[in-house]
């Protein structure tokens, strides 16, 4: 069983040890954010409140325009580095393929 008290979530009352992969954009096309969770919902909004002082705080990188979920925050983290050493231009495509308007998506997660 895992110690939910090691960051791991507590989901219908068993712990649960996923992740999330997400981007954050500026504005469409502008500068964008990969980072890494396993709670996304809590982390959108320390970005929106700006809660740490960081790159997407300096540059208001705050809108979520993609994300992917995975069972282990292993795979998750995986995925984050991979994404982060692509071309911009992949990470664009990455993002259009889903939200071609680049639309706030944080809503998705309810």
């Amino acid at each position: 069983m895992l110690d939910c008290a090691k960051g791991n979530k507590q989901f219908s009352g068993q712990c649960v040890r996923g992740g999330y992969v997400y981007i954050l954009a500026s504005r469409k096309n502008g500068t964008l954010y990969v980072g890494v969770t396993s709670d996304l919902a809590r982390r959108l909004q320390e970005h929106q409140l700006e809660i740490h002082q960081s790159f997407t705080s300096r540059y208001g990188v705050k809108t979520l325009v993609w994300f992917e979920q995975f069972e282990e925050i292993s795979r998750a983290i995986v995925r984050e580095k991979t994404i982060k050493k692509w071309r911009r231009a992949w990470k664009i495509n990455l993002i259009e393929a889903t939200n071609p308007e680049w639309a706030d998506i944080s809503h998705w997660l309810l």
